[in-house]
């Protein structure tokens, strides 16, 4: 069954207020009415509805089961619709950002710093997504990428971040240990190996001028997360990427045990399209990520790329 006429959303609305208040003049100092404007919205209601929601008597007002039943029912949905409006509302009066940034990136890096970017442009909201081991595409659903590559994709703007470098750390745990041992330490501790970089420890030795480690065992994880987390725990050694692992070295969590990094083709690369370059909000997360995150020394990368416009 529909309803010949559906009912004014402003009856509805007057409906809730009444029926909490169980009071025509208290609806209508909160609706700015009469009183006899608030009677009239009720009676409108019932005769839509054909159905009595009030009992009225001299000096009070009580609401019907169906009256009970229609607050129930009604007062969530309106309240839903006002939340829905409001969120659409400030959606038109905001912009939006999606940033693709890898997993280890985006906690030890990307995230601690983006208060201030927050505290700059408190009209941009930020939809962050990462991805392991190393993401190397731009995707279409991204506004503005940091990605984990030798080359960027033709057709990007792009900024060389920085390039990655291994050193090996252990726990403080076993600083005596490497102290004591040196180059053997390998064969007392376990080998902490990243998946996606199986032959960085052979690569690593070959730099320092050792041969390929004898290790006890072997422990490997997908994420680079997980393999600064095993060397925290002490479970054995681990090559990490030095410049994401700064606030790590200095609460001694983890200790370098060679002075000697083992240097990778790999670098981050700040990207995004040319066409979304020229948006206000994108611009400003450029300028600010280039700031923040491009080493000393470091240049923009050769290959097209052009200095991101200014923020707004």
């Amino acid at each position: 069954m529909r309803l010949s006429r559906t009912p004014p959303l402003r009856n509805l609305r007057a409906f809730c207020i009444a029926a909490r208040q169980r009071s025509f003049k208290f609806a209508a100092d909160e609706l700015f009415l009469t009183p006899s404007a608030v009677s009239h919205q009720m009676k409108e209601l019932e005769d839509v509805l054909g159905i009595a929601l009030f009992e009225r008597k001299t000096r009070s007002l009580t609401l019907t089961t169906a009256g009970h039943t229609l607050l129930d029912e009604v007062e969530p949905l309106l309240d839903a619709l006002d939340r829905s409006l409001m969120q659409i509302a400030r959606r038109g009066t905001r912009r939006r950002l999606r940033v693709r940034v890898p997993s280890f990136f985006a906690s030890e890096l990307f995230v601690p710093r983006l208060p201030a970017f927050c505290t700059a442009y408190p009209d941009v909201d930020i939809q962050i997504e990462t991805q392991d081991p190393r993401p190397d595409t731009h995707p279409l659903t991204a506004d503005v990428s940091i990605l984990l590559t030798e080359s960027v994709p033709e057709g990007l703007q792009a900024q060389r971040l920085f390039p990655i470098r291994l050193a090996a750390v252990c726990a403080r745990a076993h600083a005596a240990a490497v102290a004591r041992l040196g180059a053997q330490v390998f064969r007392e501790l376990s080998l902490i190996v990243h998946k996606a970089r199986p032959f960085a420890w052979g690569d690593w030795a070959e730099e320092v001028g050792l041969e390929p480690p004898e290790a006890r065992n072997i422990l490997e994880l997908d994420t680079m997360a997980a393999v600064v987390r095993a060397a925290e725990a002490g479970l054995g050694v681990a090559l990490v990427p030095e410049a994401l692992c700064v606030r790590w070295f200095e609460s001694g969590a983890l200790l370098r045990i060679f002075s000697v990094e083992l240097p990778l083709n790999d670098a981050y690369f700040l990207v995004c399209r040319g066409k979304d370059a020229e948006k206000p909000e994108v611009a400003a997360l450029m300028a600010w990520a280039l700031e923040e995150f491009r080493l000393p020394g470091e240049l923009a990368h050769p290959f097209g790329a052009t200095q991101a416009p200014a923020a707004p």
